[in-house]
């Protein structure tokens, strides 16, 4: 008998709620694009998806009015992304290169739930008996 629903589906689980905090985290770098001073930041998708280890954990937050994920399986560490070319007023966000970043991401995210989608679909074919 099948125990939890990690078990069913793996590690797509946690990585859909990742997929969906750093698409958060791009769309902020690229609504920020004009902010004098902003800093670009990311985190390493995979490194995240290695930290699971199935403890529960909360994101780490810097500052005591961020929104806390408390529903979170690992801890995200964002960190600054380093420029291609500097800006004299300090922001480092490259429009383009978070707009590919982030369309990546939803390609991804949608693998994901095809995934997903197609292990239910099984399931509920063995259930039926088809």
């Amino acid at each position: 008998m099948i125990s939890t629903i990690d078990s069913l589906f793996g590690v797509h689980e946690k990585g859909l709620i990742f997929r969906s905090k750093r698409a958060e985290v791009l769309a902020s770098n690229m609504a920020n694009a004009d902010t004098p001073g902003y800093k670009a930041r990311d985190f390493d998708f995979k490194s995240v998806l290695n930290q699971l280890d199935g403890s529960q954990t909360s994101l780490r937050r810097t500052n005591a009015n961020h929104v806390g994920f408390d529903k979170s399986p690992a801890t995200i560490n964002l960190s600054y992304r380093i420029p291609n070319s500097a800006s004299l007023d300090g922001n480092t966000v490259d429009v383009n290169a978070e707009q590919a970043r982030y369309a990546q991401n939803a390609l991804d995210y949608q693998t994901s739930v095809r995934f997903l989608n197609g292990k239910i679909s099984s399931y509920l074919s063995a259930l039926r008996g088809e």
